[in-house]
């Protein structure tokens, strides 16, 4: 079979685009073997000469994207620079010259994915974004290759590994946010400003995309209610499992029964025998649940050079073969082809919680709380109450069974508010991963 050359221009060479570089270059022998398909590398694209990369030499580098997209010789563009600018200006320049465009910006599709795959679309192109979510774990192709006979009913998973690793060592050592922040930021787990991973803005934006796939339904990183991790106390992650569970921090999408979808980012509690649980350091796993397949798990390095890397290169075959045009050109399910989601408002979301409340240790304190609760008709699960506060004040942490977020939020307001205890109550919100759907 006679081989095919394709020409690659790669804007970006730091983490991501560094690896994409090594790939091409080490395994093009490889790839050439699998694929029959000869790929060249015709621009390396960085924004000044500081940037360039030890092997410079030894690349076609340059500083000027816009001709590196303008070059014919430059089939397909893989942008690696991030961001919502100028890396959002080069893919339109590629894409209003009709050549395929790979990315893995997860910030500028979950702001402008819809608007974007439209320009693809008016111009004969395609976008390829299987590195904006998961890393290296195939999660986008599953759900719009693999599961495509599915209604899905809802995603969950961990898929920020920074949050995921700091939270491990919480859990395992003891240690405070700031410690377990210092060592993701030695380890390279961590930016030196972690803000976008710990406020629970780069999962929302991974959920943004893939949500929007998964219920073929058009949203935003707007649409979804987002919490963090930098307020989290280490005392939620020892009283939680003192209950049983263990807290990450989960990016949840779930089909509601009248047909909206419930979106949030937060910490959350899961019982240490769920799957997510054992989910450790750097790692992500997203569960997925389909009326036909039932409940499935994906599991793998979620970020990092070459987890990411891999998802890219494997994007650059897709399109290099035709299947990514096919696809993008044939199925209705990418988002600006869908309509608006109906999202369930966030106080009409049910669930189940942990309050952990700082009380007098007087008389009749534990009544006041629970009529607190009662009068919003929220029920308790369980109560655990520790002997060691603070001389004046005690932890007392609830558990509860569903409830409506608006009641709790009414609740813990009128909690606040008794002279017994000493604000904030701490909340949180429990999962019960959904059961499975034609089980047996």
């Amino acid at each position: 079979m006679a081989e095919k050359t394709v020409g690659v221009a790669v804007l970006g060479c730091g983490t991501v685009g560094g690896g994409v570089v090594n790939i091409l270059r080490h395994d093009h022998d490889m790839l050439l073997k699998r694929t029959g398909i000869d790929f060249q590398l015709r621009h390396v694209v960085v924004k000044d000469r500081s940037e360039y990369p030890p092997h410079a030499n030894e690349l076609p580098m340059s500083t000027d994207a816009n001709a590196a997209i303008d070059d014919p010789a430059s089939q397909i563009i893989i942008e690696l620079i991030g961001g919502t600018s100028i890396a959002g200006t080069f893919i339109e320049r590629a894409l209003r010259l009709g050549k395929p465009v790979i990315t893995a910006n997860k910030s500028l599709l979950a702001l402008r994915g819809p608007e974007l795959f439209a320009l693809a679309r008016q111009h004969g192109a395609c976008i390829a974004f299987e590195g904006s979510v998961g890393g290296g774990i195939p999660i986008l192709d599953a759900v719009v290759r693999g599961l495509i006979a599915n209604r899905i009913e809802a995603v969950l998973g961990i898929v920020n590994g920074t949050c995921n690793f700091i939270l491990t060592k919480m859990t395992q050592n003891g240690w405070s946010y700031g410690q377990a922040l210092k060592e993701a930021q030695e380890l390279g787990f961590a930016e030196a400003n972690p803000t976008l991973d710990v406020s629970g803005r780069d999962a929302a934006q991974k959920l943004a995309i893939l949500a929007s796939l998964a219920f073929n339904a058009r949203l935003a990183e707007s649409d979804i209610h987002v919490e963090g991790i930098d307020k989290l106390a280490v005392e939620e992650i020892r009283f939680a499992g003192e209950m049983g569970y263990v807290i990450k921090l989960l990016a949840i999408a779930q089909r509601s029964a009248g047909e909206q979808i419930s979106l949030r980012v937060h910490p959350t509690l899961v019982h240490k025998d769920d799957v997510l649980a054992d989910v450790g350091g750097p790692f992500n796993a997203i569960s997925i649940y389909g009326h036909a397949l039932g409940h499935a798990l994906w599991y793998g390095r979620g970020a990092g050079r070459t987890p990411t890397a891999s998802a890219v290169v494997a994007d650059l075959v897709g399109v290099a073969m035709g299947a990514t045009a096919a696809a993008f050109n044939q199925l209705r399910t990418w988002p600006d082809l869908t309509a608006p989601a109906r999202v369930l408002p966030f106080d009409q979301l049910e669930s189940r919680y942990y309050l952990r409340l700082m009380a007098k240790d007087e008389p009749g304190v534990l009544a006041q709380v629970t009529a607190a609760l009662g009068a919003q008709s929220i029920s308790l699960s369980s109560i655990l109450q520790h002997e060691d506060g603070d001389g004046r004040n005690i932890p007392v942490v609830i558990t509860t069974h569903l409830a409506r977020e608006g009641a709790m939020q009414a609740a813990l307001k009128q909690i606040n508010a008794l002279a017994t205890i000493t604000p904030p109550t701490i909340c949180l919100r429990i999962v019960d991963q959904p059961r499975e759907f034609g089980a047996g």
